[in-house]
C-alpha cells in the first residue's frame, strides 16, 4: 500500500510523496497500519525514475521505518513547471523540504544516482537532518560534455511514441543500443516512466528537463561534498553498474564514515536488477544506525 502525500518544494513547486507499507488488517484502525513514530527513511530516485521504483525497498523497510519515497521534481506525479529551475540546489532544497514537512528527521536518505548525488549533497548541507547515507551506483567524479552530448543523442534515438508496452519493454530490455545483452528489469524500469497518450506510449518526463537536470551535475567532481558529510554512509555499487569499484572505493575513503558494498550480477538499476541481494546488503547497515 502506498499512501500520496503532497509537498511544497523550492519555489512552490509540488512534489508528490509516498509513503508505503503493508495495508492494514482488516478491521484496524487507520493509526494501528503505520508506524509514525519509527525512524524516517528518505529513499530518492535517479534521473528519469519515479518513487514507485523503490516500492520493493521500501515496502520491505516498512516494517521498522516509516518509508517514504519522493517523487523528485520533473518526475513522476511531481509538477514539471515548464520554465522551472531543475538545479542541483532545487533538488537538493526539495528534498530538505520533505524531510521537514514530513517529519522524517533525522532520516536516513537512500539515493539512486541523481537522487544518491541529491542525498549527499543534502547531508553535506543539512547535517542535523540525517543520520545516515546509502548512495546506490553514483560517481563523484565529473563526467564531462562527451557524456551530456552522448544523452542528447540517445534521448533522439528513442522511437517515440510506443505502440505498446510489450513494444517498451522490448526495446529498453533488448533493442536499445546501450543494452549489452537482454535484461528485462530495465524494460520493466522503462515501463513504469510511461504513460499512455493520444498516438501511443511517451515517458512521463521531459526529456529536455531531463538533460537540463544533468548538466547541472556532469561537469563538476562532488568529492568535496562527499567530505563533509558526518554521518555513516554506505556506498553500494552494482558489479556491472556506472561507478567502478577503485571510484567507489575511493569515495568510501573519502567519506568520513564510509563503508562499501557490492551486488553482483547487477548493472546500474542495481535495487531493480537485483531486489533481494541489494535489501541484503543495505538492511545490516541500516541496523547498525539503530544505535548511532
Amino acid at each position: 500500500m502506498a499512501r500520496r502525500i503532497d509537498v511544497t518544494g523550492a519555489d512552490g513547486v509540488r512534489l508528490a510523496a509516498w509513503e508505503f507499507g503493508d495495508p492494514a488488517k482488516a478491521g484496524a484502525a487507520p493509526e494501528e497500519g503505520s508506524t509514525p513514530d519509527a525512524p524516517g527513511v528518505l529513499l530518492l530516485h535517479g534521473l528519469m525514475g519515479r518513487a514507485s521504483h523503490w516500492a520493493s525497498t521500501a515496502r520491505r523497510l516498512s516494517a521498522r521505518h516509516r518509508a517514504v519515497a519522493l517523487d523528485q521534481r520533473g518526475h513522476g506525479r511531481s509538477e514539471k513547471p515548464p520554465e522551472g529551475a531543475f538545479t542541483r540546489d532545487a533538488y537538493v532544497d526539495d528534498a530538505e523540504a520533505a524531510l521537514e514537512q514530513l517529519g522524517l528527521a533525522p532520516a536516513v536518505l537512500i539515493g539512486h544516482a541523481m537522487g544518491a548525488l541529491t542525498a549527499w549533497q543534502l547531508a553535506a548541507k543539512r547535517p542535523d537532518l540525517v543520520r545516515g547515507l546509502v548512495i546506490c551506483d553514483m560517481r563523484a567524479s565529473a563526467l564531462g560534455g562527451a557524456s551530456q552530448r552522448e544523452w542528447a543523442e540517445w534521448f533522439a534515438s528513442w522511437p517515440v511514441p510506443f505502440a505498446t508496452l510489450a513494444d517498451v519493454r522490448k526495446w529498453f530490455g533488448e533493442d536499445d543500443p546501450w543494452v549489452e545483452r537482454p535484461n528485462p528489469a530495465r524494460g520493466e524500469f522503462y515501463v513504469e516512466v510511461m504513460a499512455e497518450s493520444p498516438d501511443g506510449w511517451r515517458p512521463v518526463f521531459d526529456p529536455d528537463q531531463m538533460l537540463r537536470s544533468r548538466e547541472t551535475w556532469v561537469y563538476d567532481a562532488h568529492w568535496e561534498e562527499l567530505a563533509q558529510v558526518r554521518c555513516p554512509a554506505l556506498v553500494v555499487r552494482g558489479l556491472d553498474g556506472e561507478l567502478g569499484r577503485a571510484e567507489a572505493q575511493e569515495m568510501v575513503r573519502v567519506l568520513p564514515r564510509g563503508q562499501y558494498a557490492e551486488v553482483s550480477d547487477a548493472g546500474h538499476l542495481v535495487h531493480y536488477d537485483q531486489p533481494e541481494a541489494w535489501l541484503t546488503a543495505i538492511e545490516p547497515f541500516l541496523d547498525s544506525l539503530a544505535g548511532d
